[in-house]
């Protein structure tokens, strides 16, 4: 049975579409074929992190949202992102959103059909054979990414150690509850070193009644490195994708 991870974060800026790649990434080298959809549609910007030349991208999202193509037609294999020491049944998919500015506001003008993009990821995982498809959501609560929790096997939120994110994700984890979400994670992004890691993890356990599974340290390689790869593929012994490891495996449990 294929699993849906919605990964989501109540305010932009917390590193969401780099734990997802990252968080996909680790899935894939495990053994399992993987899809990516960048539903962030007015913002996109996962494709950067594995070096995809929007030139070559003949189909979008946009373009299955609109009924130009079948949503298969847009996606496209970065398994090569993996390297030579992935396992043999180890594929990535990567759906992208369009960066032209026509479609981005046409979305913004139109809207677009929900109902059609969550009928696309079940035609998606059938037609690629997908052991997981990780959905990179728009930050906050709006009808696409309430569907997309509503679908979702495993719902990942994402904050950092700042009260303006505790308070969105207290909102976000009453509405997951509401949605009966059948397994729900916390992560914590971009923790300073400073900070007592095993005190924050067990204060948010407490405070959102929800596992803890991973905080990620502030990193200054992953800062440098600029969203010019993926980070967990390029330095797969630092701590930081040590620990991504340890949340993907829980995605995976």
């Amino acid at each position: 049975m294929s699993e849906i991870v919605s990964i989501h974060s109540f305010r932009g800026g917390t590193g969401k579409s780099n734990a997802t790649a990252n968080l996909a990434a680790t899935v894939a080298k495990a053994g399992y074929r993987v899809g990516i959809v960048d539903t962030d549609i007015q913002s996109p910007g996962i494709h950067v992190l594995f070096g995809f030349d929007e030139n070559k991208m003949k189909n979008a999202l946009n373009d299955y949202l609109w009924g130009r193509c079948q949503i298969q037609d847009a996606a496209y294999d970065v398994s090569s992102i993996l390297g030579e020491n992935r396992k043999i049944n180890s594929k990535i998919y990567l759906i992208p959103s369009s960066i032209r500015m026509g479609e981005i506001t046409r979305i913004l003008r139109e809207g677009y059909d929900v109902n059609m993009l969550i009928d696309g990821f079940e035609d998606l995982i059938q037609a690629l054979k997908l052991d997981y498809l990780f959905i990179d959501t728009h930050p906050g609560l709006n009808e696409e990414t309430l569907l997309s929790i509503t679908i979702s096997d495993v719902l990942l939120i994402i904050l950092r150690p700042d009260r303006q994110d505790f308070q969105g994700t207290a909102v976000t984890v009453d509405v997951a509850r509401k949605l009966q979400v059948p397994k729900l994670l916390l992560m914590v992004n971009k923790a300073h070193e400073s900070l007592d890691f095993k005190a924050l993890e067990q204060d948010i356990a407490q405070t959102y009644q929800a596992t803890v599974a991973g905080i990620l340290p502030l990193s200054e390689e992953m800062i440098q490195l600029a969203s010019g790869d993926v980070f967990c593929v390029r330095f797969p012994s630092h701590p930081l994708s040590l620990e991504i490891k340890k949340v993907a495996q829980q995605i995976m449990t």
